[in-house]
């Protein structure tokens, strides 16, 4: 059975596979944008597109002089425009997180990874703490293999903004 592109199922699906991607590149990295095609439009072009996966990642180039969390990036989501082919966008980026229930707690690094299909309402934002030291060495050698991730309603709506915002222009304006 085949998944549509445009539900929080597929979104689900291709935020996993965001989070893989980066988690894979390691801590310390550059912010890294997605777009969301359906990937019967690359079916072509995959050397095992998987039916299983509705919409393939695409990574697109940031200007690597935009740090995570900046109003730079921010102001650089919201000049974009996406083309009709392009489902949706995910944006990973490691962020510094504080607890809001530990007011005293120090902030920790984190990875937030923010998702939006076009359909008003699809979206989706997880967030990775980085392990502390401590936690590695408790857990052993493998502990960075282990991917625990949190999520929720309204947990980085001005990221969601700028992300739909983008998938709501229309990259070719006619003047």
């Amino acid at each position: 059975m085949t998944v549509p592109e445009n539900t929080s199922q597929a979104l689900n699906k291709a935020m996993m596979e965001a989070v893989e991607f980066v988690h894979a590149e390691g801590w310390d990295a550059a912010p890294t944008l997605f777009a969301l095609v359906p990937t019967r439009l690359l079916a072509d072009q995959l050397p095992d597109p998987d039916d299983a996966a509705p919409l393939t990642l695409v990574v697109q180039e940031l200007p690597g002089h935009i740090l995570p969390g900046s109003d730079e990036l921010g102001d650089y989501l919201s000049r974009l425009a996406w083309p009709a082919e392009v489902e949706g966008v995910v944006l990973a980026q490691e962020i510094m997180f504080r607890e809001a229930s530990l007011a005293d707690a120090p902030a920790r690094p984190a990875r937030l990874f923010s998702g939006v299909l076009r359909p008003e309402g699809v979206e989706l934002t997880l967030l990775q703490l980085r392990p502390t030291e401590e936690e590695l060495a408790e857990a052993g050698a493998f502990a960075e293999d282990d991917i625990e991730l949190r999520g929720g309603p309204e947990v980085a709506p001005g990221v969601i903004s700028a992300l739909r915002f983008g998938l709501e222009q229309d990259p070719d304006p006619v003047d």
